[in-house]
């Protein structure tokens, strides 16, 4: 039979033990955000906001804002005042707006609000996410097209001190990082690069490529973009498993960021969320969470 002894503390001692163990817990929660401050900027595209109905872009900033999100990848080149207005209310950015192009004769070769676009951006460190249509995807055959409407943004996008960011995108022109790269290079302007996009990249290419592919794009990567995606045979994966909140999905996305972090990578990173079901406030809170779980595995 156990006897147990009572021991009485000094009450100093007591004190001092509890606020020890208090100080450690704050100081384990500022490591943390210390972590997720030190990983890039991070931003949502707006196809996780809207996606299901329309959201006043005052409700979509406030909700970017209580979410600790740092700004939005916006979508097309209508109400770009109205949308600016919204995000500099909350003290955020406006990271890059997805526009289209499209390298078939006879069609317009660039969304034709474009140019008022590029003026209304002005000073504002937006890129130019462009994706390119038309043509045979992953072919060289419209090339020489290609390279004259990019070059022709290039020039309208030079006195606002846009950049512009070349999109892959499965089944369109610019389909993979190295068509995108391929024309980057043939345009050879400093204000056109590219963009890598996880899910588009694990849909075409081979996952185990991945630091090869981002290290061949480095000189020209100006975004990335992320999202929970599953690890496997991805080409054969259907768009609901290779685009799911950052916190689910087996792929390591880490592995991606820490090889940004070894490439001196000093873009924002932007949250893809085309399509995924349920409730863009919950989804938006989950993909937080996982991003800064990942944070703390990247360190400084």
């Amino acid at each position: 039979m156990k006897t147990w002894t009572t021991v009485r503390l000094p009450r100093g001692f007591v004190a001092a033990a509890m606020f020890a163990a208090l100080l450690g817990l704050v100081t384990g929660a500022e490591d943390r955000l210390a972590a997720a401050e030190s990983c890039f900027a991070f931003y949502a595209f707006d196809d996780g906001i809207v996606h299901a109905h329309p959201v006043p872009f005052a409700e979509q900033a406030k909700l970017l804002k209580d979410l600790s999100y740092d700004g939005i990848g916006y979508t097309g080149t209508q109400r770009i005042p109205d949308m600016l207005a919204a995000l500099d209310a909350q003290g955020l950015k406006m990271y890059s707006t997805y526009v289209g192009a499209c390298v078939d004769a006879g069609k317009p070769p660039y969304d034709p609000g474009l140019k008022k676009c590029l003026a209304q951006l002005k000073g504002r460190d937006t890129l130019i996410s462009l994706f390119v249509t038309g043509g045979t995807p992953s072919a060289d055959t419209s090339d020489d097209r290609a390279v004259a409407i990019l070059r022709e943004i290039s020039d309208m996008a030079e006195p606002n001190g846009i950049r512009v960011a070349l999109y892959p995108h499965v089944g369109m022109y610019i389909a993979r990082v190295d068509d995108a790269l391929r024309l980057a290079k043939k345009v050879d302007r400093k204000n056109i690069g590219t963009g890598f996009n996880l899910c588009h990249f694990l849909k075409l290419d081979d996952g185990n490529k991945l630091e090869t592919r981002l290290q061949e794009a480095m000189p020209y990567l100006f975004t990335v973009s992320i999202n929970g995606a599953d690890d496997g045979d991805t080409n054969q994966m259907s768009w609901d498993r290779l685009i799911q909140n950052l916190d689910r999905g087996s792929f390591d996305v880490a592995r991606m960021l820490k090889t940004l972090k070894q490439l001196d990578y000093k873009g924002a990173v932007g949250l893809q969320m085309y399509a995924i079901p349920g409730k863009p406030r919950e989804n938006l809170a989950h993909s937080m969470a996982g991003w800064r779980k990942l944070c703390e595995r990247v360190g400084n």
